[in-house]
This record gives structure tokens, C-alpha cells and sequence, in this order.
């Protein structure tokens, strides 16, 4: 048995980590007066290829992480932590200070964001986006809404979170959500993980979801990039959003993909199920946005 010392050494080490993330935490919500809000957000959608094109774009010398360093790509502002208010939102971003020194380092403008999946699902997100950034830009990634589900399953199940197989998942998922999304509605500062974590169904309904956004931003401020194209061709996609956001041209070595996750392919009956639930849906996102989404439901 290790004697007291050793203890109290082991235990040194994690407090004063613990010790300086706080701090860092604090230094950031004391110094928010001179951190810029971001000037994009990639909003969804979840499993649809946010967390690779992240990767991508902090890899630009013009687009900086999020601070302090561990934040991967999303402060959760806008759904689960909104009550913290916008001094600690702003904490998550670099000053103008550091935009400037990149900015003369490198020649261009820095463009500073998040992604965040949730945002585009959440009932609330688009309202107050669009309060505190009315000119922000707008990244959605649209999968086909099928394997997005079973994607979604496939995340919780190795997160050790769905104890259920697939199909039972998406047939409990109307009891397991009963009343979750009017709660976040009635109560804005309440956070609902059923809502985020079992939704496999409702949130490849792709339209409604959006539709509050489309209300309250003009179209040139919202880039539609389906999954697919991300994953047929990532460099080009890349490009696409690096002039979408002003960036100039900066290639990369790789395009590693991020959080995919193998395994055995989708029952047939099932995928069969949720095609054909999904056709009035895409058919409707296809004709609201203009979009070519090549995806299994569309009739040849």
C-alpha cells in the first residue's frame, strides 16, 4: 500500500492541472470584453461530418481553436450552458490582439467559429443566434437522414449510453422524448439529454428543424454542404467552405476522417422503413433550399 507521501504526490499533479484550467477558465471570462464574438458557426448536423470539417478548417492558419486549448470545437452556448450568459460564451474565442497577430502573420482575415451539431435541432438555438450574431455565417452539413440515424445509434451504442439494437431504439424513441422538446421551450435555461442523445428519427426531418433559421437569415449567410460531397471529396468541399467564409486558398496534406465508426451494414427492413418515411421530408428540403442531395429516397 502506497504510504500518505505517495498519495499526496499522485494527487499533487491533477489539483494544480485542476488549478490551471480554472484559471485559464477565469482569465478568459475576465478578458471577454476583448474577445470578438465568432464569425461562423457549424451548426449540423450530428454524424454528418461537423467534427471532420472542423479539423479541416483549424488546420487554416487564419482560423484559430477555441480557448483555453482542450475546448475540441464547441462551447454548447446556445443549448446546454446558455444560462452562463456572454461574457463566458466570448471567453471560448481568441482576443483582438491574437486575431491581429494572425492577421499580420499571414496576410488575411481570421475567421473565428464553432460547430456545434445541436444548434440546428435545438428549438431555441436559431432566436438567440440570431439575437446576439444576426450576421454570423452558417455551415450545415445534411446527411442522408437514414444513415445519419443509424450512425446516431451506432455513437451511442459505443458511448455505452443505448442499451437497445436499432429498431427498438427508434421505436422507443417518441416515449423516450415525449415532452422534451417543450420542456426546452417553457424552461430556456433547462438542457435535455433524451433529446439530444435518442432522437435518431426526428432529427433527420431536416426542414422543420432549419426552418427557424431560414426565417431569421438571408440565404447568402448559409452554406448547405451534403455529407456526401464531404466524403466523396473532401478537398473540394474544403475549398467551397474556405470561400464561403472569406478565407484565402490553403491546402492540406490529408483529409483524415474523424469519428467514423464501422460496422455491420443496416438491416434491410429497417433501412426499407426509413426510406420511404424520409421520402416526403427530403422531397420537401430538396424543393424549400434547391438542393441536389443524392440520396437513396429519390426516385430515378
Amino acid at each position: 500500500m502506497p504510504s500518505i507521501r505517495d498519495r499526496v504526490k499522485q494527487l499533487v499533479p491533477t489539483q494544480v492541472t485542476e488549478r490551471v484550467r480554472e484559471s485559464l477558465v477565469d482569465y478568459g471570462v475576465r478578458t471577454s470584453d476583448r474577445r470578438p464574438l465568432p464569425d461562423f458557426l457549424i451548426i449540423g448536423t450530428k454524424r454528418g461530418g461537423t467534427t471532420s470539417l472542423w479539423n479541416y478548417l483549424i488546420q487554416h492558419p487564419l482560423v484559430p481553436r477555441l480557448f483555453p486549448a482542450w475546448n475540441t470545437k464547441s462551447s454548447h452556448y446556445f443549448e446546454e450552458h446558455w444560462r452562463r450568459g456572454e461574457a463566458w460564451y466570448r471567453s471560448h474565442f481568441p482576443t483582438q490582439r491574437h486575431r491581429e497577430v494572425l492577421e499580420k502573420r499571414h496576410g488575411g482575415q481570421v475567421r473565428v467559429g464553432e460547430a456545434a451539431p445541436l444548434y440546428m435541432f435545438h428549438p431555441l438555438a436559431a432566436q438567440r443566434v440570431a439575437a446576439l450574431m444576426p450576421s454570423v455565417r452558417l455551415i450545415v452539413l445534411l446527411r442522408d437522414p437514414v444513415e445519419r440515424a443509424y450512425s446516431h445509434w451506432k455513437e451511442r451504442r459505443t458511448h455505452g449510453i443505448e442499451p437497445l439494437d436499432f429498431a427498438a431504439a427508434l421505436a422507443a424513441e417518441q416515449e423516450r422524448t415525449a415532452g422534451e422538446r417543450e420542456r426546452l421551450i417553457a424552461e430556456p435555461e433547462y438542457f435535455s439529454e433524451p433529446y439530444d442523445w435518442y432522437t435518431y428519427r426526428a432529427r433527420g426531418r431536416y426542414l422543420e428543424h432549419l426552418e427557424p433559421w431560414l426565417e431569421r437569415f438571408d440565404r447568402e449567410q448559409i452554406l448547405f454542404l451534403p455529407s456526401e460531397d464531404l466524403y466523396r471529396d473532401a478537398r473540394s468541399t474544403y475549398r467551397r467552405t474556405l470561400d464561403f467564409l472569406g478565407l484565402p486558398p490553403h491546402d492540406l496534406p490529408d483529409f483524415k476522417v474523424y469519428n467514423d465508426r464501422r460496422s455491420s451494414p443496416l438491416e434491410p427492413a429497417v433501412r426499407a422503413e426509413l426510406t420511404e418515411y424520409y421520402r416526403p421530408y427530403n422531397d420537401a428540403l430538396r424543393q424549400r433550399l434547391g438542393l441536389e442531395l443524392d440520396w437513396p429516397d429519390q426516385a430515378p
